[in-house]
């Protein structure tokens, strides 16, 4: 890593937490360059949901380059987006009776966060947009003024405006109807709030903590949008694409959003690609009123739409992953029944899930010792108070069961090596 030290900027941050050179990877496992393999329960933040070089989706793309396949496009018509565009309607949006319009961005999801928030704008002549506390929408301007995390919006290094933060769900307790506190905020000629264009939220949180609204809150949220004359916007970037099970998260709820954002594991390989799902009436953009010189990245629509084919063809994925998420959720409940007070939640949904607690640094220590056992995962919340686990939807049982059993050995470690601290903290705190 004597490069990396040498010559990379100091905003890095995941070779410091996993100090190895990584040289390989297939599926749920990453090798580094002393041959040691590592279960890869992080899966790009979310950008491999089907793990590392799928062969199926691998061999589609060689075979596209081999073939002197169209790499940039911009926005031109190519075999590949015609492709990618009509395998998505046909598998995704036409079997869930969605009449959605798909615009290319940018290829990250905080250019998908972007185009959302300009057109909700643009279609409601209205500056304001709503976000959530404890939301996470990518680190450009516009969807920083809509994101929770104080340090990330500390380092826009101006004024973030024209948004207002909302109470998500149970932010104030299983007690306090945070629905009935947005409607007579924002309802209120006297609350000093204006009325925003939309509000943007993410079903499942999941750099914000894991915290996961609930079918009834989300519906809710529906109507108090559809009351209020809002847009609902539901960044879908790091919990849709199966990562719940169905292919949209909101999908349980029963409720259709005017506006989607997806990017992360929509190419389905770990290529760069993001895209904005819009309700046809909202189609008000001009021609190259938004837009992006890598908003066609071309090898991206070929592994998307192998993935689409590959893994949504049917509900075998959706099913196999609610199977595993029911298995993670079991093993989590048993480690938080088995340490109390060190934890006092399993939160998240889905191949999402991860323990909290109150306990100061403890997750950081768990994922440090986690990393030293071969297996990777990071922690997530305002102040990383959460154990997250987010392995590929292609995870294999053994390899589940092993990285929970590794999961469970590196608590069992930072248990044993920081007890007194640990006993101490936990008895402060009652």
């Amino acid at each position: 890593m004597e490069a990396i030290e040498t010559h990379e900027s100091q905003v890095r941050s995941y070779c410091r937490s996993w100090p190895t050179t990584f040289r390989t990877g297939r599926g749920s496992v990453l090798v580094d360059t002393n041959g040691r393999e590592f279960l890869d329960f992080f899966a790009g933040a979310g950008a491999l949901n089907y793990g590392h070089n799928d062969p199926v989706l691998r061999d589609a793309l060689i075979d596209y380059l081999a073939g002197d396949g169209i790499v940039h496009g911009l926005d031109m018509a190519t075999v590949a987006k015609e492709s990618f565009l009509e395998t998505f309607h046909r598998l995704v949006l036409e079997p869930r009776d969605l009449d959605y319009l798909v615009q290319f961005t940018g290829p990250t999801g905080t250019n998908a966060v972007e185009a959302a928030l300009k057109l909700a704008r643009k279609v409601k002549e209205r500056d304001g947009i709503a976000g959530f506390t404890n939301g996470f929408h990518g680190m450009t301007l516009g969807s920083l003024a809509v994101t929770g995390n104080a340090m990330k919006r500390d380092g826009a290094g101006v004024a973030l405006t024209n948004t207002v933060n909302l109470p998500f769900a149970d932010y104030w307790g299983e007690e306090v109807d945070t629905i009935d506190m947005i409607v007579q905020t924002l309802a209120d000629q006297g609350s000093g709030v204006d009325l925003p264009a939309a509000v943007i939220v993410e079903t499942t949180q999941g750099e914000g903590g894991l915290n996961t609204a609930s079918v009834e809150w989300l519906r809710r949220l529906r109507g108090v949008c559809d009351e209020l004359d809002m847009l609902l916007i539901v960044d879908d970037i790091q919990v849709g694409c199966g990562r719940t099970g169905p292919f949209f998260s909101f999908e349980e709820a029963g409720i259709v959003p005017d506006i989607v954002c997806l990017s992360k594991s929509i190419s389905g390989f770990g290529l760069p690609m993001a895209v904005v799902l819009l309700r046809p009436e909202l189609d008000v953009w001009l021609p190259g009123e938004h837009n992006g010189t890598f908003r066609g990245n071309n090898a991206a629509f070929v592994t998307g739409a192998a993935a689409l084919e590959r893994y949504w063809a049917d509900d075998t994925l959706a099913e196999e992953t609610g199977r595993k998420a029911a298995v993670v959720k079991t093993r989590l409940d048993s480690i938080a029944d088995a340490h109390p007070g060190l934890f006092d939640e399993v939160r998240g949904r889905g191949l999402l899930q991860g323990l909290h607690s109150p306990v100061g640094d403890i997750a950081d220590a768990i994922t440090t010792q986690a990393f030293d056992l071969g297996l990777l995962m990071e922690t997530a919340g305002p102040d990383g108070e959460v154990t997250k686990l987010l392995p590929p939807l292609t995870v294999t049982d053994s390899e589940l069961s092993d990285g929970l059993d590794r999961l469970e050995q590196a608590i069992e470690t930072v248990v044993d090596r920081e007890g007194h601290r640990l006993l101490d903290v936990v008895e402060a705190a009652r």
